[in-house]
């Protein structure tokens, strides 16, 4: 049997992280399966809990060899509690990629397959090879690469969630933090092209410009003193009041509803005496870009909601036919609305330096990878 490379995440008895790449077996596919070499994977914010978990990558190191290498970096005490159920367990990391199926099982689906180049998102693919359900697999149009496909599931469908989400419950408009990101530029075209009123938090002056240049029309500089008005006004101009924050720690989630209200109560929307507006107003955390506790400073009535969001029970949610609509409109839009952009395009050996963990652990904006698992 042929073996490829994969890499592995593993939390150690120790309490340290161990990064490397292991040689795993590569077996043929069963009959509805497709055998993908895989061309392009990138490394988003929602792999990195995978990947690297709670671990303080100020502390990585590197080991082994060139072909090889091996990043070790120390898990904090007050965290290793958190990641116990995963000591002495290499994960097999990575949750989206594109490539070119190069094998199939007998299943006339999984042969129609061969020679196609197809995205999928089920994990594991960190790897040269990775082996997927011909109905997994989404069939990118003729003239898309693996690199053009590698990220067209996490954001894009992400972004189109948002949206959906919207709409399932009643809201009119949203707003999206960190708003610069390869997903929230996504979302302010889908926006444009859907006549949705969106606000948009950032955190740099050159980030306004940007989406300003797309087409933006409200967007706003958290680091401003006159943020929280300027927020308010953006809110109340758009009528937002659904919220969908990266950030997730500190004050943020608090200071949005805090602002939606205000926005409501200056148009005179739903007033309820002393218990505020009527409207609901809804915010949900779907990243962790901070890891500092939630705070909520509640002066914003008590028609408000607060969860948590993912995508794969969102698209659950909506079912087959509605999801598989989703995609076919990132595979149609895959160079224009759901383009990404990439710092650096690495091998997985090269994706194992210091220095190259320590960038994609900071989840700073423009500077995002795609891992090709098979380049020379």
């Amino acid at each position: 049997m042929p073996q490829a490379l994969q890499l592995k995440s593993l939390i150690t008895e120790a309490g340290q992280l161990e990064l490397a790449l292991h040689e795993v077996d590569v077996r043929d596919p069963g009959p509805d399966e497709v055998l993908i070499k895989v061309g392009g994977t990138p490394i988003n914010p929602s792999d990195l809990g995978g990947l690297i978990g709670m671990a303080d990558v100020s502390t990585a190191r590197a080991s082994g060899t060139a072909e090889r290498p091996v990043i070790t970096a120390d898990v904090p005490e007050k965290f290793r509690a958190a990641m116990a159920p995963r000591v002495g367990k290499a994960l097999q990391v990575g949750n989206e990629g594109a490539g070119e199926v190069v094998a199939a099982g007998d299943s006339a689906d999984a042969q129609a397959l061969v020679g196609k180049t197809v995205a999928v998102l089920g994990g594991a693919m960190y790897a040269q090879y990775r082996i997927a359900r011909a109905d997994q697999c989404l069939v990118l149009n003729d003239g898309t690469s693996a690199r053009d496909g590698a990220s067209c599931f996490v954001n894009p469908l992400t972004a189109l969630g948002m949206v959906e989400t919207m709409r399932l419950e009643g809201h009119t408009a949203l707003l999206h933090t960190a708003a610069a990101s390869n997903l929230g530029q996504m979302l302010v075209k889908i926006c444009l092209a859907d006549d949705v009123g969106l606000v948009n938090i950032v955190r740099r002056d050159e980030h306004v410009q940007l989406l300003n240049e797309l087409g933006a029309t409200h967007v706003v500089d958290s680091s401003k003193d006159s943020y929280l008005e300027d927020l308010t006004s953006a809110l109340a101009a758009t009528g937002a009041t659904l919220g969908f924050d990266a950030i997730g720690g500190g004050r943020t989630t608090s200071d949005i509803l805090t602002c939606m209200e205000m926005a409501l109560s200056a148009k005179g929307g739903g007033a309820g005496g002393p218990y505020g507006s009527t409207t609901h107003k809804q915010v949900y955390i779907y990243g962790g870009l901070s890891r500092e506790p939630t705070t909520l400073n509640r002066a914003y009535g008590m028609a408000w909601g607060i969860g948590g969001w993912l995508l794969p029970p969102f698209l659950a949610r909506i079912g087959n036919d509605a999801a598989q609509a989703l995609r076919q409109r990132v595979a149609d839009e895959i160079h224009t609305t759901f383009a990404s952009h990439y710092t650096a395009e690495v091998s997985l050996a090269e994706m194992l330096t210091v220095d190259a963990i320590q960038t994609y652990a900071r989840q700073a904006t423009g500077e995002k990878y795609l891992v090709n698992p098979n380049k020379a």
